[in-house]
């Protein structure tokens, strides 16, 4: 999604969003909207003047879909209305993807995947043959080849809904 100054057609009945900083290299700003509670929304560098009404361009590729949703719950934001929630994963999903980066940042601090086992998956210390037959051996093995190809690029999956082929 791209926002973009309106064209003067489009009226001047919505709010304008507000500059907060000028990019380096003045190809597009920095906005802030606040979101009630303290919490504010970062738009980054976008093709907009401070205090211009803005629009939203969405490609009509299957992205399009996502993009579409995603302002919908920008739209709720800036209108003050109750946010939809981000249906692009499930509670266990999320869930999972803790663990995966939990498993990680383990393995990358030095912590052997028994040691990791023991921390996420709540399980006592095994001798060698047990861990070698555990299913958490085999578990922390599935996160952790899921966490390196998710730190190798796979995160931008996360942006998008499954589809089917």
């Amino acid at each position: 999604m791209v926002l973009t100054e309106a064209p003067l057609a489009f009226g001047s009945n919505s709010p304008a969003l507000r500059r907060v900083h000028v990019t380096a290299d003045g190809a597009g700003s920095d906005f802030r909207l606040a979101l009630g509670n303290g919490q504010h929304l970062q738009i980054l560098d976008c093709a907009l003047n401070g205090g211009k009404i803005a629009v939203a361009v969405v490609p009509l590729d299957l992205d399009g879909f996502d993009r579409i949703e995603a302002i919908r719950r920008f739209l709720a934001a800036l209108h003050g209305r109750a946010i939809p929630p981000d249906s692009r994963l499930t509670l266990q999903q999320r869930a999972r993807l803790r663990r995966m980066l939990r498993a990680f940042d383990g393995q990358r601090a030095g912590a052997t995947q028994q040691e990791i086992a023991q921390v996420l998956l709540n399980i006592p210390r095994l001798d060698r043959d047990e861990w070698q037959a555990s299913s958490a051996r085999h578990a922390v093995k599935s996160l952790l080849r899921d966490a390196r190809a998710m730190v190798a690029g796979g995160y931008r999956k996360l942006l998008r809904h499954r589809r089917p082929r």
